[in-house]
């Protein structure tokens, strides 16, 4: 068992004000894999003076400066990556190979991406007799979730650190292991001291306290859309800058000339990944009423293929879900899809039959589901996908669209730019076409109630950043600028 102790506070590792510890589960043995300081309010706000006593001068460092620590902070990760991908595999039931290719590698990225846009981002712009700037936002507020723990934690800290924020990140406690390691690896780029601050606890607690501190210039938060919601209300009081990366309930459009095989492979994978907890997950198949035999034979076929087992066995495509309480919300989905009258095509509610220990739900398909049905409607976080036919290319976009959420979709089609027209058409932050892969240059977020704001690449790092306007008398060309 890990104990972590101390919470990374004006770059020292210091005990919390409080005496709890929260105990960190892991999912395949359901056995408690390490200890972290149940951190409390007393403690945020040593955190928020930190980073408000450090801004000025992360602030004022060059350009060139920020980026050769950013570049440190992904050398060091990089270095640990083998470690990152075991913890994480632990914390979150990922299978070792994909939470070493996925959840350690994509930060590391990350932050490298961020380092390489810094020399040549336009922080100063003349426009007319004016100077237009791009200073920090301030002090930043990290909240993050469990289920890409480090991958989220970076999309928000590297470009924060980039714009010349200084940083309190909140982890989730579900999975927070990952975040010490960061902070260690933080400490030992020599990065100064109060620009990253790292305070453990529960969202109810440190969450609150964060969303509601007056020093606290923005919220950037990735979670369920209740909890989005609360943190808006909170941060409102003190009208903060509050961004935020929410639910999803994606739609898959496979259209009539789409190659079968490759769009159904393709929406298995991304439903079934990391056991379905991913936000822009495609848990939604729409197809055509004429293939839906054939797709449904497909389907099962492909879903067969998902072997649900220990994240540490070579074997295994699916580990279990995060937590018992997720793993019995997921199976009570189930029985709702179930006795809503969908056809259940594969899986079911019950534990697989050979894992009767750990946090297991069988992938599930089911068939012929309503539009409006409970389990077309609301987002699982689990290995469930929904199939659902539809008559013609309208009502196919309508039904992708009548959702509360707007992360992520997919359109699949032998026509690129009829692919394309269809997609233009689906009220998301992002579309896949025909699989096309995540890019961490492009933006990411959604519409509606998948929340607001956008990460990734040079759109990440303007959420971070202030305009101002400095009017001049004479032609401003001759103002001077920083270097």
């Amino acid at each position: 068992m890990e104990f972590r102790e101390k919470l990374y506070i004006d770059g020292r590792w210091v005990p919390s004000a409080g005496t709890g510890m929260i105990d960190v589960i892991c999912g395949s043995t359901e056995e408690v894999m390490a200890r972290i300081p149940e951190g409390t309010a007393t403690d945020v706000d040593a955190a928020v003076r930190s980073a408000r006593a450090a801004f000025d001068g992360w602030a004022a460092t060059p350009v060139a400066g920020r980026a050769a620590f950013l570049q440190k902070i992904q050398a060091g990760l990089k270095a640990r990556s083998g470690e990152i991908g075991r913890v994480i595999a632990l914390e979150v039931g990922m299978p070792l190979k994909l939470a070493t290719k996925i959840q350690a590698a994509l930060p590391a990225t990350s932050f490298g991406i961020f380092a390489d846009l810094l020399p040549g981002f336009p922080f100063e712009e003349r426009i007319g007799h004016s100077l237009v700037v791009r200073e920090p936002v301030g002090v930043v507020a990290a909240i993050t979730p469990w289920n890409y723990p480090l991958h989220q934690i970076a999309a928000k800290v590297a470009p924060a650190l980039a714009a010349g924020c200084t940083v309190v990140l909140k982890p989730s406690e579900v999975a927070p292991i990952n975040a010490f390691i960061l902070a260690e690896i933080i400490d030992a780029s020599g990065l100064p001291k109060g620009v990253f601050n790292l305070v453990t606890g529960f969202g109810s607690v440190v969450g609150e306290a964060l969303a509601g501190h007056r020093e606290i210039d923005m919220i950037s938060f990735t979670g369920s859309t209740r909890a989005g919601k609360r943190v808006s209300e909170l941060a409102a009081r003190t009208v903060k800058r509050v961004a935020l990366e929410l639910g999803g309930k994606s739609a898959s459009v496979i259209l009539e000339d789409a190659d079968l095989p490759a769009a159904i492979k393709g929406t298995v994978s991304s439903c079934f990944l990391n056991s379905g907890q991913t936000c822009a997950a495609h848990t939604r198949m729409l197809v055509p009423e004429s293939k839906y035999d054939e797709v449904r034979r497909l389907v099962v076929a492909e879903a067969s293929k998902y072997t649900v087992g220990d994240p540490f066995s070579e074997t295994s495509k699916l580990g279990p879900l995060v937590s018992g309480t997720q793993r019995e919300r997921v199976r009570d989905y189930i029985r709702k899809g179930i006795a809503e009258g969908a056809e259940l095509l594969c899986g079911g509610p019950e534990a697989p039959p050979a894992l009767p220990k750990g946090w297991y739900v069988m992938p599930t398909v089911f068939g012929r589901v309503h539009p409006q049905s409970v389990i077309a409607q609301e987002e699982i976080f689990g290995p469930v996908l929904s199939i659902i036919v539809y008559k013609d290319e309208d009502e196919a976009v309508e039904i992708a669209n009548n959702s509360n959420y707007g992360l992520s979709g997919g359109v699949w089609s032998k026509d690129e730019a009829r692919a394309t027209r269809v997609a233009r058409r689906i009220r998301t932050g992002q579309v896949d076409i025909n699989g096309a892969p995540f890019n961490l240059l492009a933006p990411f977020g959604g519409y509606k109630q998948s929340g607001h704001g956008r990460e990734y690449g040079r759109v990440g790092l303007e959420e971070f950043l202030e305009y101002k306007s400095l009017q001049f008398k004479r032609d401003p060309a001759s103002a001077p600028t920083t270097p």
